[in-house]
């Protein structure tokens, strides 16, 4: 068994899906990849699932019944990660913002301590590519907005380029968690930090996609403002 499973949630990638599985199983460091399809109408998971007569022992696929969002995707791929004993657990997007190669810096910070892991855009600066200034300082002061509601330090607490040691996972009832778009990233920080696992941030650079549309809308957005302060509210009453 491999102890590294990286986790890549999908809908409508057929343009991107076999070449980040190309990209990461021609790494030098081996992973396995689990593909958690929510039943794309380009047939993402047909194109997913050929892959797997070249692949058989590293690409594994869950297709789910319906667009669900990405939170529900990254649970469904949590506890399955969880349920075959792997012991570092990855995040990491279909469209090649996230560069496979960093896959390897994320596991080594983990190795020598840290519970979690981040690819963080934000740790050194502003490491974004092909943002409109927009969509930057949206995504920047999010994460200012979050560390001044929640206290915790992390940078870039949107990112969704992650490394979690098992424990982290096993330690956080999944079944609590809420949030489906970006509020998801924040609400598995939180729940870590606030049980006193140790995040650290490597610094990534981010490459917006070059192919396919963005998931990203006003209703994330929306949820992610009021669900931070959600999550504070119940870690101020004890019931996070």
């Amino acid at each position: 068994m491999n102890s590294g499973i990286v986790i890549i949630p999908t809908y409508n990638e057929i343009e991107n899906i076999e070449s980040i599985i190309r990209a990461v199983f021609s790494l030098e460091k081996s992973f396995h990849i689990l593909i958690v399809d929510d039943n794309s109408p380009d047939k993402t998971s047909e194109k997913v699932r050929e892959l797997q007569a070249e692949f058989s022992d590293q690409l594994f696929l869950e297709v789910r019944t319906k667009k669900a969002g990405l939170g529900t995707a990254y649970v469904h791929g949590f506890k399955w990660a969880l349920q075959h004993h792997y012991d570092y657990i990855y995040e990491m997007d279909a469209d090649f913002s996230h560069n496979p190669t960093d896959l390897s810096r994320l596991h080594d910070a983990t190795e020598q301590g840290a519970s979690i892991s981040i690819g963080s855009r934000y740790v050194t600066g502003v490491n974004v590519v092909n943002w409109p200034l927009s969509r930057v300082l949206l995504s920047y002061f999010a994460s200012v907005y979050v560390r001044l509601i929640t206290g915790m330090k992390i940078m870039d607490t949107t990112a969704g380029f992650v490394c979690y040691q098992r424990q982290v996972l096993e330690a956080i009832n999944l079944d609590q968690i809420k949030f489906v778009g970006y509020a998801f990233q924040i609400e598995m920080k939180y729940r870590a930090w606030a049980k006193g696992f140790s995040i650290v941030e490597v610094p990534v650079i981010f490459t917006d996609r070059t192919k396919g549309q963005s998931k990203m809308s006003g209703s994330i957005i929306k949820e992610a403002v009021f669900g931070v302060l959600a999550l504070r509210l119940k870690k101020l009453l004890n019931r996070l």
